[in-house]
């Protein structure tokens, strides 16, 4: 069974995929887009996590990048189904117990929508600032992944004790409204591939090329089984951009476009790979097309997904 979640438009605004609308766009939009996701099916809405970009990057990253567990929070409120994905929240930035106090909160708050993607990072600039280390990040990551285990469980005075962060008998309430929060890792280096099918329960590509994702597949789950992990694991992909119908304006950027029985049969070939959730992207050049494409893929492609 293939799902399809977005990650959502406006909350960060990247040269590398933003629109031009979204410039100009703010709160209202993101609801917006956020009810038509939870109306239309969508399995989860994402939001992506950097604390401050330095002036090197600014140009192709911009500065426009909200934070996720206040983005996720205020969606809660105006959406009733659809699950709220951190893709990805950069944990090492910060203590697990802050992250955890933040996530259970937002869990709680949601009925238990949270999914909590996680990645290293990549701007050492920003670990400086926070006094947060750039050079252990994966190390760091592997035991901020285990404390935030700990610290999301059902105990209310979680206890952990590692190499770099230790807590015992300090409660923290409310607690997750999950038993189990999901943790998805995400990133495509062997170390986050590795991380992911180790201590993950999703594993979320970072822009991988259809023809590489069978190969990284295949090698999640050796790594899995080879190291005794049971249960599932959800594998995602991002897809292409899409826009659904006959173009009307040039959309250009490697874009899937075209009527909806043939988009349907492009990305059926994820799921024959083994992806359990695709990540959809749409051209646009509005809110009100944006959310247009959404209805539009959700009633006339997802159907013939599975």
């Amino acid at each position: 069974m293939v799902v399809y979640g977005m990650q959502l438009p406006v909350q960060s605004q990247s040269t590398l995929y933003a629109e031009p609308w979204e410039a100009g766009a703010g709160p209202a939009d993101l609801a917006e887009i956020a009810r038509t996701a939870d109306r239309t099916g969508f399995d989860y809405v994402a939001c992506c996590d950097h604390v401050a970009i330095p002036r090197r990057l600014a140009g192709p990253m911009s500065t426009v990048w909200y934070d996720p567990v206040a983005t996720l929070s205020f969606l809660a409120a105006v959406t009733e189904r659809v699950r709220l994905l951190s893709h990805v929240a950069v944990v090492g930035l910060r203590h697990p117990l802050v992250s955890a106090k933040a996530y259970a909160t937002l869990d709680h708050l949601s009925g238990g929508r949270l999914v909590l993607g996680v990645g290293a990072g990549h701007v050492r600039e920003e670990f400086e600032a926070v006094g947060a280390d750039f050079d252990g990040r994966g190390p760091v990551l592997d035991e901020t992944i285990d404390a935030l285990r700990e610290a999301l469980g059902p105990e209310e005075y979680p206890e952990f004790a590692g190499e770099r962060f230790a807590f015992q008998g300090l409660g923290q309430r409310p607690r997750p409204a999950q038993e189990r929060v999901p943790v998805w890792v995400g990133g495509s280096s062997p170390a986050a591939v590795r991380r992911a099918a180790l201590k993950g329960d999703g594993w979320l590509p970072q822009g991988d090329p259809r023809d590489r994702l069978p190969a990284r597949i295949a090698r999640l789950h050796r790594l899995r089984a080879a190291a005794g992990v049971e249960g599932p694991i959800t594998v995602g992909a991002i897809t292409e951009a899409l826009h659904v119908g006959e173009a009307g304006w040039d959309v250009g950027r490697r874009t899937l476009t075209g009527k909806p029985e043939a988009l349907a049969e492009s990305l059926r070939a994820y799921g024959e790979m083994g992806v359990h959730q695709i990540q959809v992207r749409f051209r646009s050049r509005s809110r009100t097309e944006l959310t247009d494409q959404m209805a539009a893929f959700a009633a006339e492609v997802a159907p013939h997904l599975n």
